[in-house]
């Protein structure tokens, strides 16, 4: 029983660094990651201060003159959806672009607007300051006539 209680608290410990990025705060240092959960704090949330926080305070500043994730996403984004499904676009995606201070990642949106399939492409350019990625810049479809 001893030695029992021993294993198991050495493996709680060794199994709770497991999730956590190397500062120990929990969330992901992935580009892709901090993106999509910007998007999704956008269209499925309905959220614009849960996507604040994943963007650069510049963008940030301009998410918040627009009032709501509604308004902002209609008029800075450019795309509305009733229901989303947000994707990252792992085509013709280098590595090494996540190892530098700026990451490029185009996002696939596959949703709804009033009843219509809905298919779009953002390219979204992401920072990292004190190793946490932020959006900084959305850019039109990169595949767009």
């Amino acid at each position: 029983m001893k030695y029992l209680t021993i294993i198991l608290t050495c493996a709680l410990v060794f199994l709770s660094g497991c999730g956590k990025d190397n500062k120990g705060t929990g969330e992901s240092s992935s580009p892709g990651y901090t993106a999509t959960a910007f998007f999704d704090a956008l269209y499925n949330h309905n959220n614009l201060e849960r996507a604040a926080k994943n963007a650069t305070p510049r963008l940030a500043r301009v998410m918040r003159s627009y009032g709501t994730a509604k308004q902002f996403t209609r008029n800075l984004v450019n795309m509305q959806f009733d229901q989303v499904t947000i994707e990252l676009d792992m085509t013709n995606q280098s590595l090494r672009e996540q190892y530098g201070e700026t990451a490029n990642i185009n996002m696939v949106f596959t949703g709804t607007l009033r009843g219509e399939q809905v298919d779009d492409m953002r390219s979204v350019k992401l920072l990292r300051k004190k190793g946490k990625w932020y959006v900084d810049k959305i850019n039109p479809d990169p595949f767009a006539r």
